[in-house]
């Protein structure tokens, strides 16, 4: 199942990314709208206002190696290194992807190779006293079975990937695996609502899986989940919240910019399954609408 479902993240991110970067940029996440969600924002400006609004959240402090997992393109990736100055490896399924993020990232001057200013890898480059050359690098990677050591990051960054992940326990243990010691581990991924006051209704199930079948998702849990599962591996200092009031105008505009001759122009060349995801924008709206459909966000130390 997973290596099936696998592919078909690779085939809809192969297909979709390079129409997502034309119409959108670089980052491939929602945008913030601040807190009551009405903020009027460019959008570009609202994706990286949601990053700046989550390293606040998550009291992010210069860390040194940082692991992006579901990098897309390398938009958060190449961000982080900047803000940084660090060192970032970004892995997604996605050969297209990894192979767009590398070309950024050289042409950024973050490729790996260059000597970097100040202490190496080991050292903290907060009280060096010359800046660090941040660096990108990217692979193809299964977050499932990540190939790296463990306690090999300072943070752990997953922004809008574990809802693609077949086996949120396992992901969330590899993410463990490889965070140092008091480094720290940051989720955010779509969620449905908590169940304690009743369960999915078959509706509520429906739409659910209209989702899933679009944006080729194996489930979602609740926020309330997540967080159980991150006591069960030991994490420290877990943190939650819930930003869907903040983030839910992005498929508002995300449905505005589908409308116009590029975008349909895109849609047409490339395939499918990014004209079906297209087409199907309004489920996610109406699941924001509904309160079905959460931000769901996840802050926690090893």
């Amino acid at each position: 199942m997973a290596s099936t479902l696998n592919q078909q993240i690779r085939q809809f991110y192969d297909a979709s990314s390079g129409l997502w970067e034309q119409i959108w940029g670089e980052h491939m996440h929602h945008g913030y709208y601040g807190a009551d969600g009405w903020q009027p924002k460019e959008r570009r400006q609202a994706q990286i206002d949601l990053i700046e609004e989550l390293l606040r959240w998550a009291a992010i402090d210069q860390p040194d190696r940082i692991l992006d997992v579901g990098c897309g393109i390398g938009g958060s990736s190449l961000y982080l290194a900047e803000k940084f100055s660090a060192d970032v490896t970004g892995i997604t399924l996605s050969p297209v992807q990894a192979a767009r993020a590398t070309e950024r990232s050289r042409l950024a001057g973050m490729e790996r190779g260059r000597e970097p200013m100040g202490q190496g890898d080991g050292g903290s480059f907060g009280t060096s006293t010359s800046p660090r050359q941040p660096i990108a690098q990217f692979q193809v990677a299964d977050a499932l079975n990540l190939p790296f050591p463990d306690q090999s990051f300072d943070f752990v960054w997953s922004l809008e990937s574990g809802e693609h992940m077949p086996d949120k326990t396992r992901f969330m243990q590899e993410c463990y695996r490889v965070l140092k010691p008091g480094g720290t581990f940051l989720m955010v991924t779509w969620c449905h609502r908590p169940l304690n006051d009743a369960p999915l209704t078959a509706a509520e199930q429906k739409h659910l899986a209209d989702i899933y079948r679009v944006y080729c998702l194996p489930y979602v849990l609740s926020l309330p989940e997540y967080e159980a599962i991150a006591h069960t591996l030991n994490f420290q200092q877990i943190r939650t919240a819930d930003w869907s009031t903040a983030v839910a105008p992005f498929w508002d505009v995300v449905i505005d910019s589908a409308i116009n001759l590029e975008a349909i122009a895109g849609l047409l060349r490339s395939g499918w399954t990014t004209i079906q995801a297209a087409l199907s924008l309004g489920l996610m709206q109406r699941g924001y609408q509904s309160g079905l459909i959460r931000f769901g966000l996840l802050a926690a130390v090893r």
